[in-house]
């Protein structure tokens, strides 16, 4: 199971490091409203898929609360049939699907987890709820 922080699930983005900073910051920033998963990864650490309306919240590499985010919508597609609008909300600067793909698609190699066309890719997108200077506190996680 993924970590929770006052009862909610967290989300980490990316690998911790260089890459997890940029996208809490740019998910901070408002320039990230979306974020992809792997349907097998739920499937592996026994999670259920996020639902709309719920609050999830945004950890940094020491699972530390950096933001709460809270979930406007939940697809499972086909790697393949990721559409360019759901890429462009993730706010990595890809300038077309196919860099998109070939980006996330080296990504997930680089975890040892090949994707294929067929790969079941969750695509989530949210709104940022709430944030603050390291954090926000456990007491703004319903806010």
């Amino acid at each position: 199971m993924w970590p929770r922080i006052g009862g909610l699930r967290s989300l980490a983005l990316g690998t911790p490091g260089e890459l997890r900073a940029r996208l809490n910051t740019l998910v901070l920033a408002g320039v990230k409203t979306a974020t992809a998963g792997l349907i097998s990864e739920y499937a592996q650490e026994n999670e259920e898929l996020e639902q709309v309306g719920e609050r999830l919240t945004l950890v940094d590499d020491h699972d530390e609360l950096v933001g709460v985010v809270e979930v406007t919508g939940v697809e499972a597609v086909r790697f393949a049939d990721v559409p360019w609008d759901f890429a462009r909300s993730e706010g990595e600067g890809d300038r077309s699907i196919e860099e998109w793909r070939e980006g996330h698609g080296a990504y997930w190699a680089r975890q040892g987890i090949p994707v294929t066309d067929d790969t079941q890719i969750v695509c989530i997108r949210f709104r940022l709820v709430s944030a603050g200077d390291g954090g926000v506190s456990a007491g703004d996680l319903g806010t």
